[in-house]
């Protein structure tokens, strides 16, 4: 059966490639896309605004539209708008899945209640990689004391409008989860002047942005005479669209709820 996927904010760089992607993915159908209504891309044929043959499918400025005429929709675009779409999805019933990062706990409890009426997937990142090392990160700090201080940095191109990244935040929340505390509790997400000697049990974050980089994520344990470092580039967002592909089609007939990439990718 073929799952019709809706992208919103089909015109944004994710969206392009959200575009190309379910169009090459067997079993995946484009279906809808959205623009802001007030935009230049409103009407434009989906296909040529992702550099591919003309589909037939249009940029509409309706998020009802949207949903009316998908399986999935995948959602990559800002906060707010993701939370008033999270609560279409409730109200009909569709599936989602989003990547939108700057979700803080107030956002995520709607998505939560969201998810009651809609089967959700919500990750800070779609990629395999960076999946896999939330589990890593998670077994590290479960496996090491307090001796060892954990730091996370993580850089990205000079336009990101939010730090730290939400991947960043992330692979804290799975430092602090393997340390059995509560991220809130031991966050120190940035230092200037004169700061006074570490704090124990803190996890520290660095944000830092510059030229293109599409995303670095490193987590660092140093210790006393020693320092275990792990990490992930990405060169390509196209590693994000098919993580959100394999999303939406896992996503379809499953059952409301509020889903993570590890339950996509079984991990």
């Amino acid at each position: 059966m073929t799952t019709r996927i809706g992208i919103a904010g089909c015109g944004g760089r994710v969206g392009r490639l959200l575009i190309r992607t379910i169009h090459e993915t067997p079993g995946a159908q484009v279906a809808a896309g959205s623009e802001r209504a007030d935009g230049a891309l409103v009407g434009r044929d989906l296909g040529e605004l992702a550099g591919i043959d003309a589909l037939g499918v249009f940029a509409v400025p309706s998020s009802q539209a949207l949903f009316d005429a998908s399986d999935v929709v995948i959602d990559f675009t800002a906060p707010e708008a993701t939370l008033a779409h999270a609560a279409i999805a409730r109200e009909t019933g569709k599936a989602m899945v989003i990547g939108t990062t700057g979700i803080d706990a107030v956002g995520r409890a709607r998505l939560e209640e969201a998810a009651q009426g809609a089967p959700i997937v919500f990750a800070a990142n779609m990629s395999l990689g960076i999946n896999l090392l939330l589990g890593i990160t998670r077994k590290v700090a479960a496996a090491l004391g307090e001796d060892f201080d954990i730091e996370i940095v993580e850089m990205h191109h000079r336009h990101k409008v939010d730090a730290p990244s939400g991947t960043a935040l992330a692979l804290a929340h799975a430092a602090a989860a393997g340390r059995g505390v509560a991220l809130e509790d031991v966050a120190d997400r940035g230092r200037d002047g004169h700061t006074g000697a570490r704090r124990p049990g803190a996890i520290g974050m660095a944000a830092l942005r510059g030229g293109d980089v599409v995303g670095d994520h490193q987590v660092i344990f140093a210790a006393p005479g020693e320092r275990i470092e792990i990490g992930h580039r990405a060169s390509d967002r196209g590693i994000y669209a098919r993580g959100a592909v394999m999303a939406a089609l896992w996503l379809k007939g499953r059952a409301p709820g509020l889903y993570g990439m590890d339950d996509v990718l079984g991990l």
